[in-house]
């Protein structure tokens, strides 16, 4: 087994198109395109994506090769999964000749072997650049061709960063400078992930609200915080493939997304300072700046330089767990305590803002005045709410999600009522003190 680190790019032709002039600046070592034909095996019920695997044949030339990935995690673009290869003499599936201890326990694999067919293929040449930089070796790969599933075929044009030797770290330096031009984007889905909706036919993507934020029991309040800003990034980038598809209402989504990382780091101000994020923060403003003017070109924007920077950082700074530098010993200790405790004080606190903000509004403009402040603090109870029966958390939510639709609205009948009964609202999480 080994674990396969690599971070992915999407490209437009004209980025993909200058990449070799551009790692010109290192030693490399360059490996002419290579044909590489990929076949995907799945069950009639997706067993194998139910498990978060994904199993193929690729040939390259005369041979060939039987992989399977295994569940891993993804920030941003950074791809990290145990990854098992095994040589073949034939493009016959054969997976009694991958290790036992892969499959859940209880699995037959002759049963299983049975039940795989082919899914989805791909095809593309690959060109690869080893590249020496900083203390490491990367492989920078170029992969164009298509995903293609029965009648269905998607363009695929993505680089790829893999760490052969090193540090992570000089992944993410190489890749920012690659970013230094246009034309590149951050790639969250895999190439599976891609062939299994074309499989299905290219169903509907539909918007995403924000979900309640759920973390492992007993995280400390820095896991919290690590899956808020994650959870974050994966409604962005989420909603940025939709925008990218077509789907113009997914922009707002992405303004939620940033919007909610700019949350996170307020709910944790008081144990990560400002000058942690400094930069960051600048950055993601700057983005939410020109969403918040209007309509924007999603492939302009998306493909951008200062798009593509902020995530860049973003990502590097969650994967490198920026702020510890600048977290003294008293909250870094803070910091390793209950997430449960630091919600409840927070819920508690969200709570008494927002009766403070909504309960001496005497007019109705002063509601308009007030809708930014309670957007973010009902983000914050997304973040924060995950201990408890979400019917619960809902039926907290709601009222206070009817007041600022209606503000939204300037449905001004309807405010006082609607801010009464949110106001109203008993608490559904345990009181504690700071």
């Amino acid at each position: 087994m080994t674990i396969e680190i690599e971070l992915k790019f999407i490209a437009t032709p004209q980025a993909a198109d200058r990449l070799g002039s551009q790692l010109a600046a290192w030693p490399h070592q360059y490996s002419a395109p290579v044909a590489l034909t990929n076949i995907y095996y799945e069950t009639s019920d997706n067993q194998l994506r139910r498990w978060d695997m994904g199993l193929r044949i690729r040939g390259i030339g005369d041979r060939y090769e039987m992989t399977l990935k295994a569940a891993g995690q993804t920030i941003g673009g950074l791809h990290q999964r145990p990854e098992y290869n095994v040589d073949l003499t034939q493009p016959e599936l054969d997976i009694a000749r991958l290790p036992a201890e892969i499959w859940p326990a209880g699995t037959d694999t002759q049963a299983l072997q049975q039940q795989l067919k082919p899914l989805f293929t791909t095809h593309f040449n690959r060109e690869r650049w080893l590249v020496t930089y900083g203390n490491s070796e990367i492989e920078v790969a170029l992969d164009r061709g298509e995903v293609s599933a029965g009648a269905f075929s998607e363009p695929l044009q993505e680089v790829e960063l893999e760490l052969k030797q090193g540090e992570l770290a000089d992944v993410l330096a190489l890749a920012a400078e690659l970013g230094k031009e246009e034309g590149l984007r951050l790639g969250s889905l895999s190439k599976a992930a891609r062939g299994y909706w074309l499989a299905q036919g290219k169903p509907a993507q539909l918007i995403r609200p924000l979900p309640i934020l759920h973390v492992k029991p007993k995280a400390t309040v820095e896991e919290g915080m690590q899956a808020a800003f994650s959870l974050a990034m994966k409604q962005w980038q989420y909603h940025e493939e939709l925008w990218l598809r077509g789907e113009p209402a997914a922009q707002e989504n992405v303004l939620e997304a940033l919007e909610t990382i700019r949350q996170t780091f307020s709910l944790f101000g008081a144990l990560v300072p400002r000058k942690a994020s400094n930069q960051l923060r600048q950055k993601l403003i700057c983005l939410i700046e020109t969403l918040e003017e209007g309509r924007q070109d999603a492939s302009s924007f998306c493909y951008s330089l200062a798009w593509l920077d902020a995530q860049l950082t973003f990502s590097s700074w969650l994967i490198a767990a920026g702020w510890r530098p600048f977290v003294d010993a008293k909250n870094s200790t803070r910091l390793q305590g209950s997430f449960k405790r630091f919600a409840d004080i927070m819920l508690g606190r969200v709570a008494a803002d927002l009766k403070e903000t909504f309960g001496t509004v005497r007019q109705h403009n002063e509601y308009l005045d007030k809708l930014a402040r309670l957007s973010r603090q009902l983000l914050a109870v997304h973040l924060l709410a995950g201990a408890y029966p979400q019917h619960e958390v809902e039926n907290w939510l709601l009222p206070w999600q009817q007041l600022a639709q209606a503000i939204h609205a300037n449905r001004y009948n309807e405010l006082d009522v609607l801010c009464r009964q949110a106001l109203k609202q008993p608490a559904f999480w345990l009181n504690g003190n700071v």
